[in-house]
């Protein structure tokens, strides 16, 4: 039986109401700037590939700064937390101050601090500055968005461009591994930093040139209290995960940080529930059928794909002895799927719905893992379940990612789209973050290397069907409305 909110129009309808938004936009008249979509890429393209880049050079970071498994992690979490934390803040700045002049100081913070991090010579200073390049990060996702929105007047030019913004996702993952194992092992891990300083400089000198001022909007319904509370709650459950195998689990510093982060989650929901639709989070959008599990799959989806690469980045090198360069060529049938692939999925998705393309993907993706974890001895077999295992995991990624981000821009109504958009991007971080801090515990509690990478494969498994079934069972079947 249909209900009222039902016949409320979605993300998907909003296409309909830009054409005459577009009408008004200064950019519209002569089209957009040659070369400010690729500018703008790269920024984003920049921001992607620290998430994925950093990972192979993680032995080396041990090596030089004598760290142990604890403190990779918070070298990958760093990063991680604050830009899952700040995504949804950084679109309200975005509005209130403008697209084109947040993403100029994300991009000026982001290679400052790049080319400070290639410096650090100790865990604490390294960690700090994953912290702030998170912030940065956070920055230069929805303000790069709104700049390509408002120069892009014509709805069709305006959809490739945004494709073709979206496309960057694959190839910073497909890039990420093999730069940092290149770079690893020719200069030094301060290179997988480096390298987005002349990456930040070039998009600095086509958008400062070529990006049209952003109108912006006088926006109330800043969330301090959100805000703070999300990000205290992500932090503390982080610290309380990568800490508790270290310290132990009934340690004080332990307990107190997993009692904070209940206490900031319920601060977070009663705070998002006082403000109403000015909430960071407005609530309402959780009765949306279908957004809830999207937001939850897409926390699952990112839980296996960050731990799985923290963990193999690892046992590649530790256990088997790769240099660097072989360890992020050995993920290449991962990441080469997630380059190529998700173009084909948007097609299919836009026929059948997200559900079934989600749910297979899934399935691909836990079956990928749980392949590989009765290969981390010394069995003959161990390369080709690699090999099957990491292409598998592969699809499974190009499959459910875009199917996500569809079931999501299908659901939520109209007026939360970017907030919506902003919701699973967080959530995918948040998992991101969980997984590095879970897998690692599961590493620092086994006897063995290898015994503790079979573990974690399992759990990164386990986790991933589950996502397939939330999907199953909570996304819609049908393709969204034209």
């Amino acid at each position: 039986m249909a209900t009222q909110a039902d016949n409320r129009p979605t993300a998907a309808d909003a296409a309909t109401d830009a054409t005459a938004d577009a009408d008004a936009t200064p950019a519209g008249s002569a089209g957009p700037p040659r070369g400010l979509l690729a500018g703008l890429s790269l920024g984003y393209f920049m921001v992607l590939l620290d998430l994925t880049v950093v990972s192979v050079a993680l032995p080396a970071i041990a090596d030089r700064l004598g760290v142990g498994l604890s403190g990779l992690q918070w070298v990958t979490n760093g990063y991680t937390v604050t830009f899952a934390a700040l995504l949804l803040t950084a679109g309200w700045l975005s509005d209130r101050f403008g697209g084109r002049r947040v993403f100029l100081c994300g991009l000026v913070a982001f290679g400052l601090l790049s080319g400070v991090s290639a410096l650090a010579d100790t865990l604490p200073v390294l960690v700090a500055l994953r912290l702030a390049l998170g912030a940065a990060g956070a920055l230069l996702l929805p303000s790069s968005l709104a700049v390509i929105t408002h120069a892009y007047a014509d709805p069709a030019a305006r959809a490739r461009a945004v494709g073709a913004w979206a496309a960057i996702t694959g190839a910073a993952l497909a890039a990420g591994p093999v730069v940092g194992g290149v770079l690893t092992a020719a200069v030094g891990w301060q290179a997988v930093f480096l390298v987005n300083v002349p990456l930040a400089a070039v998009s600095l000198a086509v958008t400062v040139r070529r990006a049209p001022e952003t109108v912006r909007k006088p926006r109330g319904g800043f969330d301090p209290v959100g805000q703070l509370t999300a990000a205290v709650a992500l932090a503390a459950l982080v610290y309380a995960l990568i800490e508790g195998a270290d310290l132990g689990w009934s340690a004080a510093r332990v307990l107190g940080a997993l009692a904070l982060a209940v206490v900031a989650a319920v601060g977070f929901v009663l705070a998002e529930r006082r403000a109403g639709d000015a909430a960071m989070v407005p609530l309402r959008m959780f009765r949306s059928p279908g957004f809830s599990p999207a937001v939850a799959a897409g926390l699952l989806a990112n839980f296996g794909l960050s731990g799985l690469l923290f963990v193999l980045s690892l046992f590649f090198q530790d256990a088997r002895h790769y240099s660097p360069a072989v360890a992020g060529l050995a993920f290449l049938p991962l990441t080469l799927p997630t380059a190529v692939n998700p173009l084909w999925t948007g097609r299919l998705v836009g026929r059948i719905g997200p559900r079934r393309p989600a749910t297979a993907g899934f399935v691909l993706m836990g079956a990928g893992a749980l392949l590989q974890a009765p290969f981390t001895g010394d069995s003959a077999l161990a390369p080709a379940a690699t090999l099957t295992g990491l292409l598998a995991f592969g699809f499974g990624v190009s499959f459910a990612l875009p199917a996500l981000v569809a079931a999501v821009a299908g659901t939520v109504p109209a007026e939360f789209a970017g907030t919506g958009a902003g919701v699973l991007n967080s959530a995918r971080q948040v998992g991101a973050s969980l997984g590095v801090a879970v897998l690692g515990a599961v590493l620092d509690l086994s006897p063995s290397g290898a015994d503790g990478t079979r573990r974690a494969l399992l759990t990164a498994g386990a986790a991933l069907l589950l996502g397939a079934v939330v999907a199953a069972g909570g996304l819609r079947g049908k393709a969204p409305a034209a």
